[in-house]
Order: C-alpha cells, then structure tokens, then sequence
C-alpha cells in the first residue's frame, strides 16, 4: 500500500472508530463534518484516493458501503448483497420472459448496508422499476426495489404482482377483496388491476427502495 496523506490517515481513524461504535459506516456528509473538510466532493476524492492505493472498497451506488481492507474480520463492514433479478412494472403490467417470473440464473447485485438489511437477506431480491404508477409512495422509474419472497400479503402492503393469465407482472398496492384482487397505483392518473383472486399470484413484498443520485 502506498503511503497516505495525513488528510486520508485522519479519514481512515474516522472510519474505524465510527465503525466501532456503530457498527455500520459514515455518510459521506458526517466524514466531512467529524474531518472538517470544505466539501463532499473533496471527501469523496479522498476515499477514491484510499481505494485506489488499497485501504477501502466502496460500492458506488449504496451510501455507507465501505470496507476497510485488511481490519479484523470483526471490523469490517457487513453488506448483504442483494440480487437484482430483472425489472418490473409500476405502471401498466410488463411482460417477463420466463414464466413464474423472477427464478434463477446470474444475475447482477448490490450491496445493501446494515442499517438497511431487514432479517433474512438471503431471502431478498431486488427488481429494477419501469413507469411511475407508484409515484406518490415514492417509488419512480429506475428505482431498484427490495422485495423479500413470500406469496402472502396484507391489504395494502407493495407487491410484485405475477399475472399468469397474461403473463405479466406489476408492482401495485395489494388489497383482497371478497373474490376479487384490487392492484392499486399511487398516481391517481392511473387505474387499478382487479382480477379474480385465483389470476394473481404476490411474489414479494417490498421492504426497502433503493435510489442512485446523480452527483
């Protein structure tokens, strides 16, 4: 490892010492406050010179998920990583290419922090969203959702919702009524699915929304 300045040494204490008290890692925003660095940008070129000599890893599209290489197994960062399995309709009901929808095969994935890990990870996936039909519960085009498999839900949980008639499959509120399903949207231009309660299978419930900010 190449020798560090004594702004990235201060930054690495910080990381340790964070991590020891809280078991997770920094903002980008707390590193710069605890440091007294001018800037965000001036922190992330910071941790991109400490990654590239060697002395963390980083997963660029989750906040907080970084490593420092070389600690202790117990203090390293513990991320779960999260499949992300395909895309899925919020908005009008997509095809997916293989029936039963989301089985299977190499997929990409992410690193999800702990302080955002439900229990269970390995019982999570994440599907990437197309269309904004869940808009007003915060949920938009490009977001990744974290679902956690199960065929249940309660009335107005989120859901990855698998049409087998059609062969398709929709992010929507769930509501059971009588025989019938309602596949509710959050954007009120847009109309609920009711099918029969027979014609819908739930495939996940969502747990957790995950979103890239431009820099």
């Amino acid at each position: 490892m190449s020798a560090i300045s004594m702004r990235q040494q201060q930054i690495l204490d910080f990381l340790r010492e964070y991590h020891t008290d809280r078991s997770y890692m920094p903002s980008i925003r707390e590193i710069q406050l605890a440091c007294g660095i001018s800037s965000t940008s001036v922190v992330d070129y910071n941790l991109r010179l400490l990654e590239r000599d060697g002395y963390i890893r980083r997963d660029p599209d989750i906040s907080r998920a970084i490593e420092l290489v070389g600690e202790s197994e117990a203090d390293l960062v513990e991320v779960a990583r999260i499949p992300v399995l395909g895309a899925i309709a919020a908005g009008e009901p997509i095809p997916v290419p293989e029936a039963g929808a989301y089985a299977g095969g190499d997929h990409d994935s992410f690193a999800l922090p702990p302080e955002l890990t439900p229990r269970d990870p390995d019982n999570l996936y994440a599907l990437r969203v197309k269309g904004y039909s869940m808009i007003d519960a915060f949920v938009t085009d490009g977001d990744i959702v974290v679902l956690r498999h199960t065929r249940d839900a309660r009335n107005g949980e989120m859901v990855a919702a698998w049409l087998p008639m059609q062969e398709e499959a929709t992010l929507k509120h769930f509501y059971l009524e009588g025989e019938n399903v309602r596949l509710m949207p959050a954007n009120p231009a847009m109309e609920p699915i009711i099918v029969p309660a027979d014609s819908v299978q739930v495939h996940g419930k969502v747990v957790a929304v995950m979103r890239k900010v431009a820099a």
